[in-house]
Formats: structure tokens, C-alpha cells, sequence
């Protein structure tokens, strides 16, 4: 190119409009990049890997960092993550202290074992991270007590993973329930899964890539073994309570406390009767029937669905699911479909001066939109923390073999100190709450 056909090329170059991708500006429903909420994920294994991919889906997040202490999971999300953005950019990070110290990340969703859970969530709040916190909250009343205070303290946004309050059928059988379709509401049925066995494991040698000393963090030291650290865990108690909570419980009590409209009390007595498993690796709750009383008189009855299936017919409709009884009918709810005592029941519209709850499609979207906004989730920390006692409480008065008071205000079981002790677990030193 001579000196003349440079010039030429240059003049038109600076005369032609300058093209920059409408993503770029924050248009086109893109955030600018400088807009965007950027995320670091902390376990992102089974329902973590979820996340990751659900999560990459949303234009106005940027994730940079993932965490997990097995290596093949970090490198596998990882990999999710620079594959959608066609770079390199994502950090992996076998300790999540090493991410949180990161100042560049605005949130974090945390899907790790139940053990780890108000641990990692309370250094995130310290580090005035937002956060997508998987369910259940903690391992105890006290460690779901501390996580309330460090997410007041901090004012940070927390948003509970029980997105059945993002599922239009049961957010409708609330509804029906708050404005006295089926009459007064008297009893609450839940019928949910039931434990499986397992008999004494050998012990293996841990495997190449895996973190176990960290893996087991505050829990007591166990011999490694496969069955230990798969998706079974939620079945051994030093890590879980198994189905009464995190194993599936704790999402149908949490739309149990939703229609009650108990999101800051809970029952006033628990009586629960169950048979824990004595011999081999599980060793949580296997059948159960918890009887939790209210001051307005509802009862709410928490079992396995075996359990359940001998008290109320209407749970062989679908497995694990709930039932609101009236005095004038009932509504009966799981993720498969909404029936009723009446088929008009169902079709109920709900007028525009009668009680609404609050409205979310999309259980991400929701925390994303109150991240931005500074507002409350539709699972916020205290519905959190009260529906996660309700599975507490079941647990002590079945440990403790007798009926018990509660208060809700002074979340205390009144003058009863054996009782009371259980309401904190101890953990392997140098982790404390």
C-alpha cells in the first residue's frame, strides 16, 4: 500500500461510525460489563454443578471463580465457565477462604455439605458477600441464630434454597390456605422421603484429588469411605439430619411456616416419635412422626411417607408432597401438581384486595433482582432460620424421647437445660462458629 491508498483508507476509517456491540453498552436486555454481578460458586458438585450451569445462563451475572475440594469438580466447572465466556478467566480454588478474600466478587452460591453450610455462609457475610444459600441453613439452632445475626450485621442479601416459593402450585395452595378457602385451617400433613440403609463400610484410601481432612471440616473425624461422601451424606448425622431437613423435609415445612404466616415464630410444643438407624453408616432418622403445635391451635405433622400414607390417604396421589385440612376441606401440593377437596378449589381466583404472597418465577432471578435492588428475596434469612428450627425441633424431642415446650420469641425450650444444651453441636477444633 502506497503512502496516497493509506491516506485514503485512513480519512474513510475515521469518517465511518465507530460499531460497538450493544452488549457492550448495556443494551439489547445485556448489562454492561461494569453492571453485571459477578459470582463465585462455592461446591459445585451435584446441585452446585446446577447452579453453575443455570447461573451462566444469566446475562446480567459474571462468574469468575469457582471452589470445591474435589479437584475433578472445580476443573470440570471451571471449564463450564471459561467454555461459555471463550476464555481462561475463571479462577478454581480448593479452599473457600481463598475466595471469599476476593474483592472483586460481589456473590456467592453455596451448595456444599449441610455441615459446611453456616460456616462458609458466616465468612461470606464478614466479607459482605450476597448469597444464594442452599438448603437446610446449619447443623443446629445456634449456628442458624449466628447466620441471622451476620446477615443483619453485614446487610447482606440471602436468599434460602427452597424454591418451592418460586412454584406457582404451591404458592397458590398458600394463598387458598391465607384466605380461608378451605376454612380454618387445623392440621398440615407432610410426607416426606424416606431414609435408606446402609451397613458398616470398609475403609478406603482417600483419592487422588480430594481435600478429605477439609471435606469433613467441623465434623468429627470418620475413616474415608466412598458411601460417606456421595449424595448420602444427608443420611449420617455428622453431617445432616437427614430427611426430616436436608434431605428433603425442610422444603415442604418451609411452605408449611409460608402459610401460617409464621416467617418470624414457629410452634409453641413438638412431640416426636422415631426409630434411628442403629448399625452401619446411616444413622439419621428413618422413620418419623413429629407433631409441632401452634398458638392458633394447627397442628403440623411432619413424618416419612410411609408414615404418612397410613394417616391420610390422599398422599398415594404423588410422593412427597403436603396437605392443608380445614374445617371445610383441604389442598393438597407437590411439585407435580395441585388437587383439592373440591375441583373448583383449584381453579380459586385470588382477588386483588384478598392476601397475596410475594410473587417469584424464577428462584435465581429473584436473588439476582434483590441483589440489585437491596430488598428481600422471597426466602430471606428469617423464614430461613424458622422453618430450619421447626426440623430442630423434631429432631431433639425424638433424640430426647419426650414431648417439649417451645418458645419462639425467646427461641428457648423454658426451663429445660437438657434440652437446651442441644441446641449447639460442638465441632472438630480449629472450627467454631
Amino acid at each position: 500500500m502506497n503512502r496516497r491508498t493509506f491516506l485514503s483508507a485512513a480519512a474513510r476509517a475515521a469518517a465511518a461510525p465507530l460499531l460497538v456491540p450493544a452488549s457492550a453498552l448495556g443494551r439489547a436486555g445485556s448489562p454492561a460489563p461494569s453492571d453485571r454481578i459477578v459470582l463465585g460458586h462455592i461446591g459445585v458438585g451435584g446441585m452446585g454443578s446446577s447452579h453453575v450451569r443455570a447461573f451462566l445462563q444469566e446475562p446480567e451475572v459474571r462468574t469468575l471463580a469457582v471452589c470445591d475440594v474435589r479437584q475433578e469438580h472445580r476443573e470440570r466447572a471451571k471449564a463450564a465457565v471459561d467454555r461459555k465466556y471463550g476464555n481462561h478467566d475463571c479462577a478454581a480454588y480448593n479452599d473457600f477462604r481463598e475466595l471469599l478474600a476476593r474483592p472483586d466478587i460481589d456473590a456467592v452460591v453455596l451448595a456444599v455439605p449441610d455441615h459446611w453450610h453456616a460456616l462458609i455462609g458466616l465468612e461470606a457475610a464478614r466479607r459482605g458477600k450476597h448469597m444464594y444459600y442452599e438448603k437446610p441453613m446449619s447443623m443446629s439452632v445456634a449456628e442458624s441464630q449466628a447466620m441471622r445475626d451476620a446477615v443483619r450485621r453485614y446487610g447482606v442479601v440471602f436468599q434460602f434454597g427452597t424454591q418451592q416459593r418460586s412454584d406457582a402450585g404451591y404458592r397458590h395452595a398458600v394463598e387458598l390456605v391465607r384466605n380461608g378457602r378451605i376454612g380454618r385451617l387445623r392440621n398440615i400433613f407432610i410426607g416426606t422421603a424416606t431414609a435408606p440403609k446402609a451397613g458398616p463400610q470398609p475403609t478406603e484410601p482417600v483419592p487422588s484429588g480430594f481435600d478429605y481432612n477439609l471435606w469433613l471440616g467441623p465434623a468429627p473425624w470418620a475413616p474415608y469411605n466412598t458411601l460417606r461422601c456421595t449424595r448420602n451424606w444427608t443420611h449420617i448425622y455428622d453431617y445432616s439430619l437427614g430427611c426430616l431437613s436436608g434431605a428433603w423435609g425442610i422444603h415442604d415445612v418451609d411452605i408449611a411456616q409460608w402459610a401460617l404466616d409464621a416467617d418470624h415464630t414457629g410452634p409453641v410444643d413438638v412431640e416426636a416419635t422415631g426409630v434411628f438407624g442403629e448399625e452401619g453408616l446411616y444413622d439419621t432418622a428413618m422413620q418419623f412422626d413429629a407433631v409441632m403445635t401452634y398458638a392458633n391451635g394447627v397442628r403440623l405433622h411432619l413424618m416419612d411417607m410411609p408414615t404418612a400414607l397410613k394417616k391420610r390417604q390422599q398422599f398415594r396421589l404423588q410422593w412427597m408432597a403436603m396437605m392443608f385440612e380445614g374445617d371445610e376441606g383441604w389442598v393438597y401440593v407437590s411439585r407435580n401438581g395441585l388437587h383439592a377437596s373440591s375441583p373448583l378449589l383449584v381453579r380459586e381466583v385470588i382477588g386483588p384486595n384478598e392476601v397475596k404472597v410475594v410473587r417469584s418465577l424464577n428462584h435465581r432471578r429473584n436473588f439476582l433482582q434483590a441483589v440489585r435492588r437491596r430488598s428481600l428475596p422471597v426466602s430471606p434469612i428469617e423464614a430461613a432460620v424458622r422453618s430450619d428450627t421447626v426440623c430442630h425441633l423434631a429432631d431433639i424431642s425424638m433424640r430426647l424421647g419426650r414431648k417439649l415446650r417451645w418458645d419462639p420469641a425467646a427461641e428457648r425450650f423454658p426451663e429445660d437445660a437438657s434440652a437446651n444444651r442441644m441446641l449447639l453441636r460442638s465441632m472438630r477444633s480449629p472450627w467454631r462458629i
